[in-house]
């Protein structure tokens, strides 16, 4: 039973995933298209940067005053967190299955 909700959050992650292909281009394209000084911050090709998705993660859109990109990384960094999250939590699923099972 363990696994099993180990492998529901897996599940979750795979979800999030799928938001996050969705709304993080969005934002990102939003970004190139109406920030440019930030587009710059964040650096060429933030998709997969660690860098973009720290400030992702910390909420960095929110000091930009532009509820269009709050729409659109809102849902990004949500999705960013349900992956973390939900890995998180399956591993730590695997760990007690290990451990009792053993």
């Amino acid at each position: 039973m363990i696994l099993f909700l180990a492998l529901c959050f897996v599940g979750i992650a795979i979800g999030g995933a799928t938001a996050l292909v969705i709304f993080w281009p969005l934002a990102l394209v939003h970004i190139r298209d109406r920030h440019p000084e930030l587009a710059r911050e964040l650096g060429p090709g933030p998709f997969f940067q660690p860098r973009a998705w720290g400030w992702l993660l910390r909420g960095g859109y929110r000091a930009t005053p532009d509820r269009g990109l709050s729409g659109l990384a809102t849902p990004a960094r949500v999705s960013l967190l349900t992956i973390i999250g939900a890995l998180l939590a399956a591993g730590l699923l695997w760990l007690v299955s290990v451990s009792i099972g053993g």
